[in-house]
């Protein structure tokens, strides 16, 4: 026995409603992903900008700590050099570190 035509028509109306609540929903849940995924990317970059000023606070400090226990003594140029490519080093390591946890 065939179906009618009414009877084919509620099925394909039934069939598309269900299929657009099933992708209302995927739509919803990656959105909810995204802005989590948002928040956490948000998070970690605050908390990196954060640990970055302490450090350059703490760097200063040291530095004018240095300045005024050795103002008589000229400093060392190359040992200067050489404290900022570490930092320098240990900056790029902490980027590439959240980039890579970033993807």
């Amino acid at each position: 026995m065939t179906p009618s035509w009414t009877q084919t028509i509620l099925l394909g109306r039934a069939a598309a409603e269900i299929l657009t609540e099933k992708a209302n929903q995927a739509a919803t849940e990656l959105l909810s992903e995204l802005g989590k995924l948002d928040a956490e990317r948000r998070e970690s970059m605050r908390a990196f900008v954060e640990e970055v000023n302490a450090r350059a606070a703490n760097a200063q400090g040291t530095t004018s700590q240095r300045a005024t226990s050795s103002s008589s003594a000229a400093p060392d140029l190359q040992s200067t050099i050489d404290d900022l490519r570490a930092e320098i080093a240990e900056t790029r390591n902490e980027l590439q570190r959240y980039r890579n946890n970033d993807r």
